[in-house]
């Protein structure tokens, strides 16, 4: 328990800085507010911190300095299961700075220099678990100053200690976590020192200790508000799909299945035991087993995918379904080879499927509000292997009306890195994208709106606020592009809770708190707008 003295001395440190850490109690609950998502609220998120830059700094370097300290944030809210829309907190407004200039004093009370000191108040969108919903605060904390320097003191006091978190040292901010007990004890005792130091000050609200010049850690409240809300149900733009997009008379879905495992030179990793492979089969057993008509009609590089050569013995006549039995099920294999043949034909299949591009279609029959019936053609382009280079990307965004990725996200900075694109890459048709990888609200969410003309009104983005699970993600996926192409057009909520279970060990609440963004404005009603897809 603090003691009375402490409790003094804090309020009298908070007195002095203002509202940087606002008790909870007297916040107002946020209100509940209606997002399409199963399992996340929106909310509108602020906090308030402090950064000293040199007196002469100029507004890029403050502007940098408080980036630096709010980035630190990211870790801190995560931990606590929230997610903010903005990448990496870089949303702070200089229209909120407070430029104070501040004498740092030495241990016998001497001018030591001046500083700055810029408060600011840092405000974004947020994304929190149903089940918080009635928090209107969340004490947290900042790191403060150059932390990356004290990355290891970081580590030891405000991380579990993990060796992935050891491996964290260049990016501390991503594990920094403020809640732990260990955390918590490190900034009371600093913060202790601060206000003990403080008393002494004769001129308190102009000057500051050495000690608060090279502290480590800020305590910090984030406040919690709603949004307003929208109450309709929402549905994605079935009209425009199914009319055509990206190409006339197609409805075209990329499927982008990524690597999960780190292969190197010292511990390889074969593409058929990559636990991706493993999951884009699974997406493809739900789709097939809906869809029996798809065939594979285009390989990019070109390939026979029908026929293989195992120990001089041909396999010909093969399909996807194939693939799907013998890795899945254990089904189906050619009978003249041998266990031994059908490892070395399970990798072969693997192999060929690595970094190609597949074409799996199948001719449909559209009716759209009472029109005449059309030919209109299914196109599944598939690709297994995604990693870090941009091209697969730049081609299933290009070349999609919904673009689906599993894999992983690389702290925001791989592949899918909005700043790797232009508007030149994203065609002005209706899109829907649905990236399942970690973070990828944080990360791959509202910055693509801007390469589209109209931005929201063409495109929808499903994205995860949390870290994605991945054993299930790939039937999950199966399950949302069966649903899509149903012709029952199901609402977003529906979507979200079909790719989210399976009715036994996936459960919606497992779907990383995924979230709907650029919805809203989607004018498609199934009441309005009926439509028949006659599957063959």
């Amino acid at each position: 328990m603090k003691s009375r003295l402490f409790r003094a001395l804090s309020c009298t440190l908070v007195a002095l800085f203002g509202a940087l850490a606002v008790p909870a109690c007297v916040v107002e609950q946020a209100k509940e507010q209606d997002l399409t998502s199963l399992t996340a609220r929106e909310r509108l998120l602020t906090f308030e911190g402090y950064v000293y830059v040199h007196p002469d700094a100029s507004d890029h370097e403050i502007l940098a300095a408080v980036h630096h300290q709010t980035r630190s944030a990211f870790g801190a809210l995560l931990t606590q299961n929230i997610a903010v829309g903005t990448r990496e907190l870089a949303a702070a407004n200089p229209q909120s700075f407070a430029k104070e200039a501040v004498e740092v004093l030495g241990p016998q009370g001497e001018v030591v220099y001046e500083t700055l000191r810029v408060r600011y108040r840092y405000d974004d969108r947020a994304v929190i678990p149903k089940s918080m919903s009635h928090r209107g605060a969340i004490p947290l904390g900042l790191l403060h100053g150059d932390y990356p320097l004290q990355a290891a003191r970081v580590i030891a006091e405000c991380s579990a200690n993990t060796k992935e978190e050891l491996e964290m040292l260049d990016d501390v901010w991503y594990v920094f976590n403020p809640s732990l007990p260990s955390c918590r004890k490190a900034m009371d005792l600093e913060q202790r020192a601060i206000a003990t130091q403080r008393l002494g000050l004769s001129q308190p609200e102009s000057q500051i200790v050495e000690t608060e010049l090279d502290r480590l850690y800020i305590p910090m409240t984030a406040r919690l508000s709603s949004p307003p809300s929208s109450r309709k149900t929402l549905y994605p733009e079935y009209d425009r799909l199914f009319r055509g997009g990206v190409q006339p008379g197609k409805l075209v879905i990329s499927l982008l299945a990524g690597l999960i495992d780190h292969s190197t030179p010292k511990h390889p990793v074969h593409p058929a035991d990559d636990p991706g492979y493993y999951e884009m089969l699974d997406t493809m057993n739900v789709v097939i087993e809906a869809h029996p008509a798809l065939k594979i009609t285009n390989t990019d590089p070109p390939t026979d995918l029908s026929t293989f050569q195992v120990n001089g013995k041909s396999v010909t006549g093969l399909r996807f379904v194939d693939f799907v039995n013998f890795e899945l099920y254990d089904y189906g294999w050619p009978a003249q080879l041998s266990s031994s043949e059908r490892a070395i034909l399970r990798k072969l299949i693997a192999e060929r499927l690595k970094d190609r591009w597949v074409t799996l279609e199948e001719q449909v029959e559209v009716s759209i509000d009472g029109g005449p019936v059309k030919a209109h053609t299914i196109s599944l382009q598939l690709h297994f292997g995604a990693d870090e280079a941009i091209g697969p990307y730049r081609r299933a965004i290009r070349e999609s009306d919904v673009f689906l990725y599993n894999g992983h996200s690389y702290i925001g900075e791989g592949p899918l890195d909005p700043a790797n694109y232009t508007a030149a890459d994203f065609p002005q048709s209706y899109q829907l994208f649905f990236i399942d990888s970690c973070l990828s609200f944080n990360y791959y969410n509202s910055d693509y709106f801007s390469f589209k003309q109209r931005g929201t009104k063409d495109l929808d983005v499903i994205t995860n606020a949390l870290e994605s699970f991945s054993d299930g993600a790939g039937a999950g996926q199966g399950r949302f592009i069966v649903s899509l192409l149903s012709g029952s057009q199901p609402s977003y909520l529906e979507l979200l809770e079909v790719a989210g279970t399976d009715g036994s060990s996936y459960a919606w609440g497992r779907d990383a708190l995924r979230v709907v963004d650029g919805e809203l404005d989607n004018e498609y009603t199934p009441s309005k707008t009926p439509i028949e897809v006659i599957s063959p």
